[in-house]
C-alpha cells in the first residue's frame, strides 16, 4: 500500500523511483504509454506521488527530458576523454552523440522529436538542456578556429553546422534501423553507420578549412 512521504529523503527517493519507472516505461513501451497510472503502477506507488514530486504529467516529462540531456552529456564527455586535438574532439562528440542515440532511441526521440503532441518544453528549458551538450561542441570548434584548423569567424555557428550534420546522419540511421535493410545503401549496418558519420563530419570540416 503506497504511503505518504514525510521527509526530504523519502521525497527524494520517491522522485527517483518515479523517474526510474518512467524511464522503464519509455524504453520498454514507448512514449505514448507514459501515463500517470502506468508509471505509478511500475513504481509501486499512487499517481498522487507524481503530483507531489513533479506537479503532474508535464513536470514528469520535463524531468525525463532534462535527465536525457544529462545522460547525453555524460556520453559525450566520456567520448571526449583523452582527446586533445580540436578536430579529434569534434569527432569524439559526434561518436558520443551517436552512441547515445543508438543505445536509447526512445529517449532520444523524446528529446529531439515530438512523439507526444501535447509535450513541448519551454524555449528556456530547451535552451538550457541543449546548452548542456552543445557547449561541448562549441568549445571544440572554438579551439579549432583559434589554432587555424578551421576558418570561422563564428565558432558557435560552425558548431551548429557540425551539430546539424551529426543529428541528421544519426537520425536517418535510427529511422533505417527500424525498417528492413536496403542492400547497397550506406546505413545497412552499425559499422557502415559509423563510417557515414565519420565521412560526413570530415567533409563538413574540410569545407571549413
Amino acid at each position: 500500500m503506497p504511503r505518504d512521504v514525510s521527509t526530504p529523503k523519502e521525497l527524494g527517493a520517491l522522485r527517483q523511483g518515479l523517474l526510474d519507472a518512467a524511464m522503464r516505461v519509455l524504453r520498454e513501451q514507448g512514449a505514448l504509454h507514459l501515463t500517470l497510472r502506468r508509471v505509478a503502477d511500475v513504481a509501486g506507488t499512487s499517481t498522487m506521488g507524481i503530483y507531489t514530486c513533479f506537479g503532474g504529467r508535464a513536470g514528469l516529462l520535463e524531468a525525463i527530458y532534462e535527465y536525457g540531456f544529462s545522460i547525453l552529456h555524460d556520453a559525450m564527455t566520456t567520448s571526449l576523454n583523452g582527446h586533445t586535438d580540436p578536430l579529434a574532439r569534434i569527432m569524439a562528440v559526434a561518436r558520443g552523440y551517436r552512441e547515445f542515440a543508438l543505445a536509447d532511441p526512445a529517449l532520444y526521440a523524446l528529446m529531439f522529436e515530438r512523439p507526444l503532441p501535447d509535450f513541448d518544453p519551454s524555449p528556456q528549458r530547451r535552451n538550457d538542456a541543449l546548452g548542456l551538450t552543445f557547449d561541448l561542441l562549441t568549445q571544440a570548434t572554438s579551439a579549432a578556429a583559434q589554432t587555424g584548423l578551421i576558418q570561422s569567424n563564428d565558432p558557435v555557428r560552425a558548431a551548429y553546422l557540425v551539430w546539424t550534420t551529426i543529428h541528421g546522419i544519426v537520425s536517418i540511421e535510427l529511422t533505417c534501423s527500424l525498417r528492413s535493410p536496403l542492400p547497397g545503401w550506406f546505413l545497412n549496418s552499425r559499422e557502415e553507420g559509423e563510417r557515414v558519420l565519420t565521412d560526413g563530419v570530415h567533409a563538413l570540416l574540410a569545407g571549413l578549412t
